[in-house]
């Protein structure tokens, strides 16, 4: 399953890029979010995120890992759990009106929740298009 999601605002490149680099702010921006707390880093390669979220009445909790930083250009994150991973992909680039985001979000089913994922379908492309929403309402917030 893949969501991928463009958001263009009118802010600066350097403060969409810090907000969006420290991923407690999911709280503000992504619906299915209750809370993600920072467990070891400093947000760099290698800093570990526990992110705890709703979907479809169920709560989760997937331990995300920043793999990829490179300044003001991506953040990529892998979150896992024992049902799923997901990677968690922004990129970012200057434009005209301000900075594009690009969000891309990949979920690999594991064991017997991959029978679920067509079914699915729906729920994640409501909870992308929400997030999608939430992300430009937090970055005009800047």
């Amino acid at each position: 399953m893949k969501l991928r999601k463009t958001v263009v605002v009118e802010k600066p490149l350097d403060a969409v890029f810090s907000y969006l680099s420290d991923f407690t702010t999911t709280t503000d921006w992504d619906p299915g979010t209750v809370s993600t707390v920072r467990r070891h880093g400093n947000g760099g390669v290698g800093t570990t995120y526990v992110n705890t979220s709703t979907f479809l009445g169920r709560t989760t909790q997937l331990t995300y890992v920043v793999d990829e930083l490179v300044d003001q250009q991506l953040i990529q994150l892998r979150g896992e759990n024992k049902t799923v991973t997901a990677v968690d992909t922004l990129t970012f680039r200057p434009v005209a009106s301000g900075t594009e985001v690009i969000y891309t979000a990949e979920f690999t089913f594991k064991g017997l929740s991959r029978i679920a994922v067509p079914l699915l379908k729906p729920a994640f492309e409501r909870l992308g298009n929400e997030a999608e929403a939430g992300l430009r309402e937090a970055l005009n917030r800047l």
